[in-house]
């Protein structure tokens, strides 16, 4: 492979990876299984160290996901880095030979405890009281839910015995199978939309803004971690857990001191058989140093500690015929391929469907109607077909062809030379515009109460609404005919509706739904531009100055903008009174203006969203990462790998009391 080449493959793979770990920990979605996400990154790394192609802002060198820009953010001061993960017996004597070979000597032991399909959380408790409860976000840095944390019962808001006056607590949320499927079968009676596994579950409850909402749903936890300021070395893993115990902290008892690795790999063909009697979901076991002194000697590398590994369980599989392949359309018209099934059990559910992702996988598996198949759930969710069954008897059917039209509208289908997905070119394809009013609808954009899938699904079927502006054409007299919608219903939605005309700009520029344009990034433009006009008529170059915006965004911006279908959109919008110009409430100054700030460690008279809230009041931007974007880093005191980061760039680094006299 040519360097070239290989700087081409290091690309495609940091782009999968961004976007599998977006899916996974910003979406809950996961978009390939765990087995996959590791195959990919280890050739990424491979090829990285091979050809010295490194990136800071490489998949190898992160941790998990971008916090959300919904909570505030805090940093993690011991960071919380994810385990390196294998699937086999062979590796995990490699970690074994790994860890000995670093220490000198085999006197010590392991712990070895089940790893939870969950979401991980850090407590931190001064003089015995909950103070903050944290995402592990990016590992550095993640969400302040202390609001949400403190609804979950196994979490004590006030610590038992004996304890220091500062200690960090870090644990496992989940939700238990069976009151998971209590939750869902309610929701789905009240007609609300169903959650597709218990850690999808758990990762939406924890970011939603509303505490009482929170407490509705039956979150549990896990703790497993306990990091304590002094300097008792000689404390060891299974000393820690009897002390969160004994601290009123839920421990799983599933827990098992060993003495070599020999025992470990007992313990891990005894639960692989326990797993599926257990009450919740598990993935593995992980596998500790139990003596603590040890793990300074033995280090962490950029992603993971040395002195641990989880071993991950085979995800379930099961062989099914491919009875047929369908076509579904998104939002952006994106065609994906679904193998339709003869039904099979799996994993606890009935599979009669599985992703076939594109029609390049398609092929790169010979993947045909008839086929003998293999399927998995991409990451204990997804069900995806692995690959193909051949028959002694050869017989197969032909192989698969993309058609050129849409299975929807019957318009022509096109593939543009970056991508590897099909699109339909009909504005008007039923099921894009189905997707398009759903995603205008979502909480996060118009957030307009009563506009689910279903009701959704009768007004574009019934031809009442096709685009953003037929919803405040509606009437209650429009809407009571449909199935399951009463004239209280209807005056309901109506008035949601109308509700959302007061939605701020950024909200409406996210709803638009402009390809690569999410919330952070409709926020980012809305600063930068007063009003809708201004924004349509800016050039790709302008767009490329805003901070968070790359040639990629820019370029889909200024397509969107340039099809007068849209224009149209919006101008009819603007006659039905939505809120398409920036407002800036309590601007002081413009001392800052144009000037972007990163945050990092704790300042000493500002909380962060305090800090975040005068730079914005004195015409600055608040971002969270560090780029040649960045003006200044307001740093405090345990600031942590963004102040290294500064440095390399050469971006000026402030104190608080610099910052206050910059606004004096």
């Amino acid at each position: 492979m040519s360097t070239t080449e290989a700087r081409n493959r290091i690309g495609e793979l940091r782009k999968l990876l961004d976007e599998a770990n977006d899916a996974y920990y910003q979406e809950a979605a996961p978009v390939m299984s765990d087995r996959e996400y590791d195959r990919l990154l280890e050739e990424l790394r491979s090829l990285e160290e091979q050809y010295q192609l490194y990136s800071p802002d490489s998949p190898t060198h992160r941790v998990g996901g971008r916090p959300t820009k919904e909570f505030p953010t805090v940093a993690h001061p011991v960071p919380m880095l994810s385990l390196s993960n294998t699937y086999n017996s062979d590796e995990l004597d490699d970690f074994d030979r790994r860890v000995k070979n670093l220490l000198g000597h085999s006197n010590f032991s392991y712990m070895a405890e089940l790893k939870f399909d969950g979401m991980a959380i850090r407590l931190l408790y001064k003089k015995g009281k909950l103070s903050l409860g944290a995402t592990r976000g990016d590992g550095t840095q993640g969400d302040d839910i202390t609001a949400n944390i403190r609804t979950i019962r196994d979490v004590p808001l006030t610590l038992s015995g004996d304890y220091p006056d500062n200690l960090e607590v870090r644990g496992e949320a989940y939700m238990e199978m069976a009151a998971f499927a209590r939750m869902n079968n309610n929701r789905a009676e009240s007609g609300e939309s169903v959650f597709a596994n218990p850690r999808n579950a758990t990762a939406g409850t924890l970011k939603l803004q509303d505490p009482v909402v929170v407490a509705r749903r039956p979150i549990r936890m896990f703790a497993y971690d306990l990091l304590i300021e002094d300097d008792n070395r000689e404390r060891t893993q299974q000393q820690k857990l009897d002390m969160l115990e004994e601290l009123g902290f839920r421990v799983c008892e599933h827990r098992i001191l060993c003495s070599g690795i020999k025992e470990v790999h007992e313990i891990i063909t005894k639960w692989e058989l326990l797993r599926k009697d257990l009450p919740y979901e598990t993935d593995g076991v992980v596998v500790k140093v139990n003596e603590e002194r040890y793990r300074d000697i033995l280090g962490q590398t950029a992603k993971a500690p040395r002195w641990a590994i989880a071993y991950k369980f085979e995800a379930e599989q099961a062989v099914s015929r491919i009875i047929g392949i369908t076509l579904q359309v998104g939002r952006l018209g994106t065609i994906t391929p679904v193998a339709e099934l003869e039904p099979v059990q799996l994993a606890g559910t009935t599979v009669k469907r599985a992703t076939l992702h594109n029609e390049e996988e398609i092929h790169r598996k010979d993947i045909r109607i008839g086929d003998q198949v293999t399927v998995e759930k991409a990451g204990e969710i997804i069900p995806q077909v692995v690959g193909v069954v051949l028959q002694e008897d050869g017989h197969r059917g032909d192989p698969f062809k993309m058609p050129h039209d849409c299975p929807a509208c019957g318009a022509a289908l096109v593939k543009l030379p970056e991508e590897v997905a099909w699109r339909c070119t009909n504005n008007q394809c039923p099921p894009q515009v189905r997707s398009r009013l759903e995603h205008y609808a979502s909480r996060d954009a118009m957030d307009i109460d009563g506009l689910g899938e279903a009701v959704i699904d009768q007004l574009v079927s019934n031809g009442l609404v096709s685009t953003f502006p037929d919803l405040y054409r509606l009437s209650a007299d429009d809407l009571v005919p449909l199935e399951r919608m009463g004239e209280k219903s209807a005056n309901n939605l109506i008035a949601s509706i109308q509700k959302s005309k007061e939605k701020p700009f950024d909200k409406v520029l996210f709803a638009l739904g402009i390809r690569f344009v999410g919330i952070t990034v409709a926020r980012d433009l809305a600063r930068a531009f007063p009003g809708i006009d201004a924004l349509a008529e800016a050039s790709e170059q302008s767009l490329n100055e805003v901070h968070s915006i790359g040639p990629r965004i820019a370029g889909s911006v200024r397509s969107f903008f340039e099809n007068p279908d849209n224009l149209k959109m919006i101008r009819q919008l603007k006659e039905i009174g939505l809120r398409f110009h920036s407002e800036e409430p309590g601007l002081v100054s413009e001392k800052l203006a144009g000037k972007a700030f990163v945050l990092t460690g704790t300042l000493p008279g500002l909380k962060r969203n305090e800090a975040k809230e005068l730079i914005e009041q004195n015409g600055g931007k608040a971002t969270s990462s560090v780029s040649k974007k960045t003006d200044y880093i307001l740093a405090g005191e345990e600031a942590g790998s963004k102040l290294d980061k500064a440095r390399q760039l050469g971006i000026p680094i402030i104190t608080e009391e610099d910052f206050f006299e910059m606004i004096k």
